[in-house]
């Protein structure tokens, strides 16, 4: 996706913030609850947000899908949108999801993650396989592998409290590209998206991926699946996302040339397409 002015950025936001379709749940009617934003109609298509950056970095791609689909975003536990104070983790995140689609009425819709959200995207899938109509998943494997990169940030984010706009932290988001990009509107929209998120959440489910290991249940998943990666993701290579994809019986893999870890915005266009074609065989699953 190839964003020009900083204005129209400005204007989804402003439109994914006021939009009256927004929805807030309670969480099983405890003290706690769970937001999520709907945008558009038709057939539901549930978008998990990443590490950072919340709902506010997934949409651009969410406005792109909801020309043709009714997107639900979930805030996650410590996101802005989100009650309470309980970081939970990677299944009480999957309840949390399972949660919020029993309040939007939904019992199989197509669920997709990006990076974090893949991985909550595949904790929910295993966890609730009969719950999943489809899914795409953009930026994770089975097990997490910590690197020297990620071991380092959380290290920082333990220690340091850093002000916004941290140059240090500004690095690693250009990691997320690929290589360092040209400076533009959609670089400063995923920094200051990235900002938003408190830097104790973010180290607080760094950890939480750590443990993360769902390669011994796998075998739950039945619905169709992709699974998209970025040819220049160097967080997650895509060598290591083809295994995730061999490793779900029936499921597809489908590599982005030029992308990085957010791909999903960089490659909006191709994403897009991946997702509807993975519709269309859902659609064909049904007949």
């Amino acid at each position: 996706m190839r964003i020009s002015a900083k204005r129209q950025l400005d204007w989804q936001l402003e439109f994914s913030n006021n939009d009256d379709t927004n929805r807030l749940t309670d969480f099983r009617g405890e003290a706690r609850g769970v937001g999520a934003i709907t945008l558009g109609s038709g057939e539901p298509l549930v978008l998990i947000p990443g590490l950072a950056g919340g709902v506010e970095l997934v949409m651009p791609l969410a406005q792109q899908l909801s020309s043709r689909y009714r997107v639900i975003v979930p805030h996650l536990r410590g996101d802005r949108g989100y009650l309470g104070n309980n970081p939970g983790d990677l299944a009480d995140l999957a309840d949390d999801l399972a949660a919020t689609l029993d309040s939007q009425g939904l019992e199989r819709p197509i669920v997709t993650g990006v990076s974090f959200g893949g991985a909550i995207a595949l904790e929910y899938a295993v966890h609730y396989p009969q719950r999943v109509g489809g899914l795409a998943l953009w930026g994770v494997e089975a097990k997490f592998r910590p690197t020297l990169g990620t071991t380092v940030l959380k290290r920082v984010l333990e220690r340091y409290p850093l002000p916004s706009d941290n140059r240090f932290l500004n690095q690693f988001f250009n990691v997320l590209y690929g290589s360092k990009p040209e400076p533009s509107p959609l670089v400063d929209f995923v920094a200051d998206s990235c900002w938003k998120t408190d830097q104790m959440v973010v180290c607080d489910r760094l950890a939480r991926l750590e443990t993360f290991d769902v390669s011994d249940r796998l075998w739950r998943i039945d619905a169709p699946t992709v699974v998209l990666a970025g040819s220049k993701d160097v967080v997650i290579p895509a060598k290591r996302q083809r295994v995730l994809a061999d490793s779900i019986s029936g499921a597809s893999f489908a590599e982005v040339a030029g992308a990085g870890h957010i791909g999903f915005l960089t490659h909006a266009d191709e994403v897009v397409a991946q997702v509807s074609d993975l519709v269309r065989k859902v659609r064909r699953s049904y007949c």
